[in-house]
């Protein structure tokens, strides 16, 4: 009996760990082909890849993000391969199972929960006396019923062997991520969430976990993702973890999800101290500041202890973090909302991802949704359409929040200058959010694609419509993010330069000459006129850069820009001064 296990990732680089447990729970008894499809694969190959393969029974791992897909290919085998089994199991078929059995006549059955032990015991049954109604955790069709067996009791999850071994893998731990997990369980209650419906947290050994973790860094993961729903809700655990990380790493990168107001102090001391910059990365849901929404949705969040890792964490500057912020919360409207929005910017997360509200099948606040008169989608991932607090037309309109917020701040393309709107030119950051997102869909934009100098192009345009008195200030800035967000010398920029080639030529004649009256940091790389030609680009603001950039003040002197681009990319830099310091004539006018 041959069995293939696969699923349809939303991406190339993602990895399913479902299909790993399963094939390493299953082997050496059942041998298991295992093969990894994405969305955005055609339907057609991937039915022909698997008929190809020639197998009796097939297991499909399903969620939100891939059921749909999923769906159209397993109608399509089972007009071709009619004898084959189909076995659904995942998040998104573990609830509501009726309901998918009933739907989906191609399916044969279900494995409802954790899958390792239930779908050995099934490829058992298979293979000897097909009695499935001793198979707890299993969905199944007895003639024209179906049968729901009752659930299986959780395994130790000591008793699970590793998924992380395969010899197969090896070759692509480069390119992809690697999802890891060293527990399962959730101790939270939040009712938005499926890892609230089961009860308590359980623990993979720690010394167990720290051969595995050590295997894929000696065999060349670059990227682990922790899918650890709480990652440091035993301290101890946590710390031990993050210790034998900073000490065994080799340059690879570590994702986890942890809860920030419970996260202590001498922890963060620690990676403040000790972990090398950029190999840690936090994802903390945040979701909404409103104490009545996460009273509502069961959340207990301290904010105020939140800020405090945040902000720890920030000033650390080792570990980048990513905050997430749910919209459409059970009493949450438009204006809490912004509060929310307001309340996480203000920490200035490295990224800050606006997600909408799913109804997760399975959760609480789905089965409880007509308290709050949710509209939702009826196909995955069933994302709301409204509530009794917050309309359509506003959920639209924070959409286009989202979109702006992820080409502007989440690209770190124009930090300082988005910075210095939100503090001076906006009265909140989700006030310039909202009126840039409103602008960019009432222009088309949003229907076609951009290059980086049109994201220039159209904010200045925006803020040329809004007639600022402070537009060439705003225009020196993003000249400054434009200028070092480059890793080689552009070819163009996406503004007209003010000076001319001889006024540059004749800059650059006395950079070379006297580059310590300019900037001492310059004068350090003792470069030739010749180099300077070639490896900078000059231009002139109206206000002094280093002024602005150390105290915050706008000081209004003509000061010129010189970026440096290190050959083969190797870095760049930006020297600021007065202009005069280079012309000895504080009143001359250099640019046009």
């Amino acid at each position: 009996m041959k069995t293939v296990v696969t699923t349809l990732n939303a991406k190339y680089i993602h990895t399913c760990l479902a299909l790993r447990c399963l094939k390493a729970y299953a082997e050496p008894e059942f041998p298991i082909e295992m093969v990894e499809y994405t969305i955005k694969d055609p339907a057609m190959n991937i039915v022909a890849d698997l008929h190809q393969r020639k197998p009796d029974v097939i297991g499909f791992s399903c969620y939100i993000w891939n059921i749909q897909e999923t769906i159209q290919v397993i109608e399509m085998l089972k007009k071709v391969m009619p004898s084959v089994k189909i076995v659904l199991g995942g998040p998104e078929v573990s609830y509501d199972t009726r309901e998918w059995m009933e739907r989906l006549h191609a399916v044969d059955f279900i494995v409802v929960g954790e899958g390792e032990e239930t779908f050995k015991h099934l490829l058992e049954e298979m293979n000897t006396t097909a009695k499935y109604h001793l198979v707890f955790g299993l969905a199944y069709r007895k003639g024209d019923d179906i049968v729901i067996n009752p659930p299986r009791p959780k395994l130790p999850l000591n008793e699970l062997p590793s998924p992380y071994r395969f010899s197969e893998d090896v070759a692509s731990l480069s390119k992809r991520v690697t999802y890891f997990e060293t527990s399962r369980g959730c101790p939270y209650s939040c009712q938005f969430c499926l890892s609230s419906i089961e009860v308590g947290v359980r623990y993979f050994d720690l010394e167990r976990v720290k051969a595995d973790l050590l295997y894929l860094i000696n065999s060349g993961a670059k990227l682990i993702k922790f899918v650890d729903r709480t990652f440091n809700i035993r301290r101890d655990y946590a710390l031990e973890v993050f210790r034998f990380l900073i000490e065994n790493h080799q340059g690879c990168v570590f994702q986890f999800e942890i809860t920030a107001d419970i996260m202590r102090p001498e922890v963060l001391a620690f990676l403040n101290e000790h972990a090398p910059k950029g190999i840690f990365r936090f994802e903390i849901g945040v979701q909404s500041t409103n104490d009545l929404t996460n009273e509502l949705v069961q959340r207990r969040q301290n904010f105020e202890k939140l800020k405090r890792t945040v902000t720890m964490v920030k000033e650390g500057g080792k570990i980048d973090q990513h905050l997430d912020l749910i919209a459409g919360l059970p009493e949450e409207d438009y204006q809490s909302f912004r509060k929310t929005f307001n309340d996480v910017f203000a920490m200035h997360p490295e990224e800050l991802q606006l997600g909408f509200l799913k109804m997760l099948r399975g959760t609480g606040l789905r089965l409880r949704a007509e308290d709050h008169n949710y509209l939702f989608m009826d196909q995955a991932p069933y994302e709301i359409l409204g509530n009794n607090v917050l309309s359509f037309d506003e959920i639209v309109r924070i959409k286009r929040v989202e979109d702006v917020l992820e080409k502007y701040w989440n690209a770190h393309r124009m930090d300082t200058t988005i910075l210095y709107l939100v503090e001076y030119e906006f009265d909140s950051p989700f006030d310039f959010f909202q009126s840039f997102g409103d602008y960019w869909d009432e222009k088309g934009w949003a229907r076609i694609g951009h290059q980086l100098e049109d994201l220039f192009i159209r904010l200045f345009a925006f803020l040329e419509d809004r007639r600022t008195d402070n537009l060439p200030i705003i225009k020196g800035l993003m000249m400054y993010d434009y200028f070092r967000g480059h890793k080689h010398k552009p070819r163009k920029t996406w503004w007209p330069f003010s000076l001319t080639k001889e006024k540059q030529s004749s800059l650059i004649k006395r950079l070379a000459a006297t580059p310590e009256v300019f900037s001492e940091a310059l004068a350090r790389h003792q470069l030739s006129e010749k180099e300077l030609h070639k490896h900078t680009m000059l231009e002139v603001i109206p206000f002094s850069l280093a002024d602005w950039l150390k105290r915050g003040v706008i000081v209004k002197e003509d000061t010129l820009l010189l970026s440096l681009y290190q050959p083969k990319g190797e870095g760049t830099e930006v020297f600021s001064g007065p202009l005069h310091s280079l012309t000895n004539q504080k009143e001359e006018t250099i640019h046009e």
